[in-house]
C-alpha cells in the first residue's frame, strides 16, 4: 500500500500535490516579536491593552500577514504600535508545538521616529535598562531580552 501511495504522489506533482498538503496539515498564526535596542543598550517595553492586567508589559509583537516576510511583520508592528522605525537583526527564537501558533522573535534596532503610541492597543511605552525590567513583564520577553544582551 505504502509504494502505491508513493508513486500515486510522484504522479500528481505540482498545484495538486500543494493542494492536497494545504488541506491535509494544520494551518497556523505566527506571532513575531521584536526585541528593540536603542543605542544606549535600553530596551522598548510597551504595556499592551490587550494582554492579562499582571502581565502587561512587553515587546513589540503581532501576527503576520499572509505572506508578509516576518522581519516586515517586527517593522510594522514597531510602527503602527509606537510610530518607531527599526531595522531589523537576526532571528532570536523560532518555537512551534502551540496548537495553532508558531513564534519567532528578532534582534532590532532603534533608527528612528517619534515615540507615538496607538493607545488602541497600547497603554504605555519606555525605554528600560535590561537590568530595571518592570514588574508585570511577559516571561518568556524577559527571557529574550536576557538572550540578547549585548
Amino acid at each position: 500500500m505504502n509504494n502505491f501511495l508513493a508513486r500515486l504522489w510522484l504522479l500528481i506533482r505540482g498545484p495538486l500535490q500543494w493542494r492536497l498538503l494545504w488541506l491535509w496539515n494544520a494551518k497556523f498564526m505566527i506571532g513575531v516579536t521584536g526585541v528593540v535596542r536603542d543605542e544606549e543598550g535600553r530596551v522598548l517595553l510597551l504595556r499592551h491593552r490587550m494582554w492579562p492586567p499582571d502581565r502587561q508589559w512587553g515587546c513589540p509583537t503581532g501576527y503576520a500577514n499572509r505572506g508578509e516576510k516576518f522581519e516586515d511583520t517586527v517593522i510594522r508592528e514597531v510602527r503602527e504600535e509606537t510610530g518607531l522605525h527599526v531595522k531589523v537583526g537576526s532571528l532570536i527564537h523560532l518555537k512551534s508545538g502551540y496548537r495553532l501558533r508558531v513564534e519567532a522573535a528578532y534582534e532590532a534596532a532603534f533608527i528612528g521616529g517619534t515615540l507615538a503610541i496607538d493607545p488602541a492597543e497600547i497603554l504605555e511605552a519606555t525605554w528600560f535598562s535590561p537590568h530595571d525590567l518592570p514588574q508585570g513583564l511577559q516571561e518568556s520577553h524577559r527571557l529574550l531580552i536576557q538572550r540578547t544582551q549585548p
